[in-house]
């Protein structure tokens, strides 16, 4: 949805060799962002806060289902899970909608097809949404690995107690199943977090720091947008059969 989204508006800039800002009304320079360059800001936050938000859901659910099995069992249902979504994509929704309120300044970078939050260069007032924004980020990546490991422990204690002999296939069955699961979870964690944690640096260097560098910026901006591009790739090809029958014929030697 993100990439749907975001790619008419960067193809009609290229189409028409005009920036952002001189597309869309309200603005006619860099300093002064039009509507185009305010909405793909507010795209470009909201997407970018959005699926870690829902990546964080499938930690907890992860960490639940292997860990709580009693609690997962009889608090978590269908009709919860189902309204997961819209809640989170709400909640996303309002906090990115902060810079309208005056928190936060659209800030058009080089070469006029992309905006985003100014990160540095602004006053208080200005830089608090970046700083917010990299705390929330830093929070979920810190939350999301937390819950990873945990259910990665959990596994491997279900490994153990596991018969090494005479255990029927149909048992392992499902254990190898949520080790699929666990596998996919812990790449495009570790694919977040790498693509996350520049943005992050960038927004506490600008506001504490003063350091204005509109490359790097730049630079974080490309890498938090490359993590919607290899997202569906690694869940693509890690669901075919043939690597999920390497995986496990891996894990098979390993044990």
């Amino acid at each position: 949805l993100g990439k749907c989204l975001l790619s008419p508006i960067v193809l009609a800039a290229y189409a028409y060799n005009r920036s952002l800002s001189e597309l869309g009304p309200g603005g006619r320079s860099e300093d002064e962002p039009g509507v185009l360059c305010q909405l793909f800001a507010f795209l470009m936050a909201f997407f970018g806060l959005a699926p870690t938000l829902l990546l964080l859901a499938m930690a907890l659910e992860c960490w639940l289902s292997l860990g709580h099995p009693y609690f997962y069992r009889r608090h978590l249902t269908r009709r919860l899970g189902a309204t997961l979504g819209p809640a989170a994509a709400g909640l996303c929704a309002l906090f990115c909608a902060l810079p309208l309120l005056g928190f936060g300044v659209p800030m058009q970078y080089c070469p006029g097809t992309w905006c985003f939050m100014r990160m540095a260069g602004g006053g208080p007032r200005q830089l608090v949404f970046p700083v917010l924004y990299a705390s929330l980020m830093g929070l979920l990546v810190l939350a999301i690995g937390t819950c990873n490991v945990s259910s990665m422990w959990h596994l491997y204690s279900m490994a153990r107690r596991q018969p090494r002999r005479g255990t029927p296939t149909t048992a392992t069955a499902p254990r190898m199943e949520e080790l699929d699961h666990l596998i996919l979870l812990g790449l495009m964690t570790v694919l977040f977090t790498i693509c996350s944690l520049p943005l992050i640096i960038r927004a506490y260097m600008g506001a504490f720091a003063a350091d204005f560098n509109e490359n790097a910026d730049l630079s974080a901006l490309r890498f938090l947008s490359v993590n919607s591009i290899v997202d569906p790739w690694v869940f693509i090809i890690f669901r075919t059969s043939v690597f999920r029958t390497f995986v496990r014929r891996v894990c098979r030697r390993l044990n």
